[in-house]
């Protein structure tokens, strides 16, 4: 039931969309009239798509109200009630505070990204009315016309109604090979153009369209997005709500039928144990953590479309970066153009080489910055008019024209030239050296490109980016891998990234020239790869994923787009194409390289103050599940009583836990997440229980009165938190400090004046006596606890465990 009411509030208002009575033939060159417009807008037929990146304000009320753990305290409240225990009911107000906290951070938080992707909105150009307009995405209507050209994504079903394109569906099908799409053939939404442009009708919209139907499909795959931390915190959180409600039912039937205890202390004993093992702060600490770090990012022109983003850059080991737009400008210039050897003696049209490449330019659309560049430095042409031509891809790494009976060629020297290219590499392989990109402009005869003749070379650059080497600086600093992986001449892109200060630039290699068996150990051996195509990329980047490294993709071009949707995080320049900034998960919108040592920083923050602070909570968790167990086992009643144990939440893990998560922390991140959360939580939580434990036959022994016991064993773990807590903060700095000086006043002021509240009260003096020996014997415990699971943490983080339990534990925990 609750599952479904929480169901019911999450449904997000969304607009009613009939089924068209109307459609539209519009002529290409015309589109949509203001008529038609109006009544599609009218009828909700628009292109509002399925976002699931961010919640809504909905969503995130009802996520942070409507929770299981929620559910349990609104419970345990109406028991308290029910047998007049007001006192012990300290626990609600906090939990208020706490989700009324998460609310508004989150909603503030998503504001500042909303506003960021209203300002980064992703626009196209529309035929309406007879003109070319500029239109959002989401304000396109069923039967637009959309002018789609290389580099966009398609961002609906669509028709072909004029024009030709290579597409590529790899996103949706799987299959790479590029697919061209004439008049009358489909586009699917979510696959991108490499090359060609066109006009298209547009067929199926918003909820409709193919890419809106596979991601309602995938929000039921949401854990396969969520990070190692989420995952981890998700299961843990999972195991607790599974055994919580049996463990009580035990509790209570222990404490009220075996122990002879009245229902108003049977109730109490068990809220008090139930309460302590639910980490009701933590999952609040992340969320709000998470989101205040998208909102900091977002203030330095970093957009997130996925919050797994955050951890994964703080984990990345390998770095994969393309040359254009990443090292170097996204901006490139042609600096000159060279004869070759065989242009002088061939016979034919006495145009100019200049020229030749003119009339060339001139055929091709301007769709990708080679070509912007060419069209602007080769202006001189004789008008020839093309009679075919075949757009630059990614893949053949080369373009056609023909003119006639003449036919030329212009692309990458080794794709050019092909069997050829021995014969005239020393013609421009020093230019490559000087780390010029290089370009053959060539003829060849018949309509198959085959023995193409060299007629001249074209030299292209881009300038290095001015932070490039410090980024590159600060990446080898943290031991963290580069890949240089571009479809440029390899010994161009060696020379540009040794400028650019990438370590071990000098190793590079053809990527053409190596074999599928050959990927693993080029991968290892060599940083900088050249003439690699796009499913050379995505290989490359799934065979060091299968090397346990977690992999970052940069780029900025639809040849990287496959790369970076299998990189563990993907990151986009804003310069780039529509295409790859949609399926990036982090986009720089100032195309600033030198922001990713903030970014990564960022998610060092998160991750490791998560880390320290979910040790606290866990200590908790874990003590009170032994005392539970402890108590059941050896029926007696679980000494502490829920106010008390929201007095030691308070100041020794939810303030604390909460300051800490503020503070800077540029520690790499190592090891799995939860190992390393209980390898600092189970000493204190063992100690706890050891101590208070002890505390509770002694106590029996000695016939002390259940308020001493209570009451000393809420002074205990009290102790022990604040020894956890130094243990945590370790090494101690002037904030640190004040964060413990801060907790113990909290202490001391709450024991001082609401000592009735807490259920404090004054203790005899053999209660006190044990009391002291306790306190000496639990610094003695921790201290050894601690060294115990440092040891099996190291057997653990090296994966040779020397017993089933720790390979249990890893295995469930990785």
């Amino acid at each position: 039931m609750f599952e479904k009411l929480r169901h019911f509030f999450r449904k997000e208002a969304q607009p009613e969309y009939r089924e068209a009575t109307t459609r539209y033939e519009p002529d290409f060159s015309f589109g949509l009239t203001k008529a038609q417009l109006k009544a599609r807008y009218d009828s909700g037929e628009t292109n509002v798509t399925v976002d699931t990146s961010f919640k809504s304000n909905r969503q995130i009320i009802v996520e942070n109200v409507f929770t299981y753990f929620n559910l349990l305290f609104i419970v345990f409240g109406v028991l308290l009630c029910i047998v007049e225990s007001y006192k012990n009911l300290t626990f609600l107000p906090v939990v208020v505070v706490n989700t009324v906290i998460a609310i508004v951070q989150e909603i503030r938080s998503k504001k500042v990204l909303d506003h960021l992707k209203v300002l980064n909105t992703t626009k196209t150009v529309a035929i309406r009315n007879g003109k070319q307009v500029e239109v959002k995405i989401e304000d396109l209507v069923l039967d637009d016309v959309v002018v789609f050209k290389t580099g966009d994504q398609i961002v609906a079903d669509a028709v072909v109604l004029e024009g030709e394109l290579q597409v590529n569906e790899s996103l949706l099908t799987g299959e790479s090979d590029e697919i061209t799409k004439k008049v009358g053939d489909s586009l699917m939404s979510g696959s991108f153009i490499v090359s060609g442009k066109c006009y298209g009708r547009l067929d199926k919209v918003g909820e409709d369209s193919y890419i809106s139907k596979l991601t309602m499909e995938a929000k039921s795959m949401k854990s396969s997005e969520q990070s190692e931390m989420m995952l981890s915190l998700n299961r843990l959180i999972k195991w607790i709500g599974i055994i919580i409600i049996p463990f009580g039912l035990v509790l209570f039937y222990q404490s009220y039928f075996m122990s002879g205890n009245s229902f108003k202390e049977s109730i109490i004993s068990m809220e008090a144990a139930l309460i302590g093992m639910i980490p009701e702060g933590l999952y609040l600490l992340t969320t709000i953590a998470l989101a205040l770090s998208a909102t900091r990012l977002a203030k330095r022109q970093v957009l997130l479309h996925n919050m797994k983003s955050i951890e994964t850059l703080a984990r990345v080991d390998v770095l994969c970066v393309d040359k254009t737009g990443t090292i170097t400008e996204n901006e490139m210039a042609v600096e000159s153009f060279i004869a070759s050897s065989v242009f002088p003696k061939r016979k034919g049209p006495s145009a100019s080489l200049e020229e030749m490449i003119g009339d060339f330019c001139k055929s091709m659309s301007d769709d990708n910055a080679t070509m912007l560049a060419l069209k602007k430095y080769f202006k001189q042409s004789t008008n020839a008019v093309a009679t075919a031509a075949t757009p630059f891809s990614s893949v053949s790494k080369y373009s056609t024209v023909s003119f006639g009976e003449r036919h030329y060629i212009l692309g990458a020297p080794e794709m050019v030239l092909k069997e050829n290219y021995p014969m005239y590499s020393s013609e421009f392989l020093i230019y490559a050296k000087e780390g010029y990109r290089v370009l053959v402009f060539g003829g060849y005869q018949g309509e198959k490109v085959e023995n193409v003749q060299p007629l001249g070379y074209i030299l292209l650059s881009n300038p290095i980016r001015k932070e490039a080497r410090a980024t590159f600086e600060y990446f080898k600093e943290q031991n963290v891998a580069i890949k240089v992986i571009s479809g440029d001449n390899p010994v161009t892109v060696s020379n540009v990234a040794l400028k650019a200060g990438v370590e071990n630039a000098q190793n590079y290699v053809d990527a053409s020239s190596l074999s599928e068996e050959d990927y693993a150990q080029a991968l290892q051996e060599k940083t900088v790869f050249g003439r690699v195509t796009p499913e050379q990329k995505k290989k490359f980047v799934t065979i060091l994923k299968a090397q346990r490294h977690t992999v970052a993709m940069t780029g900025d071009g639809i040849n990287d787009i496959l790369a970076m949707k299998e990189a563990d995080c993907s990151i986009a320049m804003a310069s780039g194409n529509d295409a790859t900034i949609q399926a990036a998960q982090v986009v720089l919108l100032e195309s600033d390289f030198s922001k990713m040592p903030s970014v990564v920083l960022e998610g060092r923050r998160v991750v490791n103050n998560i880390e320290r602070s979910a040790s606290l909570f866990l200590a908790k968790n874990i003590f009170s599940f032994l005392l539970s167990l402890f108590a059941v086992i050896f029926s007696l009643t679980y000494p502490l009583e829920p106010s008390q144990i929201t007095l030691i939440s308070l100041f020794t893990i939810g303030l604390p836990s909460f300051l800490l998560a503020l503070e800077d922390n540029k520690k790499r991140i190592e090891g799995n997440f939860m190992l390393n959360v209980m390898e600092k939580s189970i000493p204190g939580g063992i100690t706890d229980m050891l101590v208070v434990g002890a505390l509770i036959i002694c106590g029996g022994i000695l016939n002390l009165h259940k308020s001493d016991i209570s009451t000393a064993a809420t002074m205990l773990l009290i102790v022990v938190g604040f020894m956890i807590l130094y243990r945590i903060c370790a090494p101690m700095n002037s904030f640190r400090k004040k964060i413990m000086g801060i907790s113990i006043m909290g202490i001391l002021v709450s024991i001082v004046l609401f000592s009735q509240l807490f259920s404090l009260s004054a203790i005899s003096a053999t209660a006190l006596l044990l009391l002291g020996i306790l306190f000496f014997a639990a610094e003695s415990i921790f201290r050894y606890m601690c060294q115990i699971v440092e040891k099996l943490g190291d057997q653990i983080a090296e994966k040779e465990p020397t017993n089933s339990f720790l390979k249990s534990m890893l295995k469930f925990f990785s």
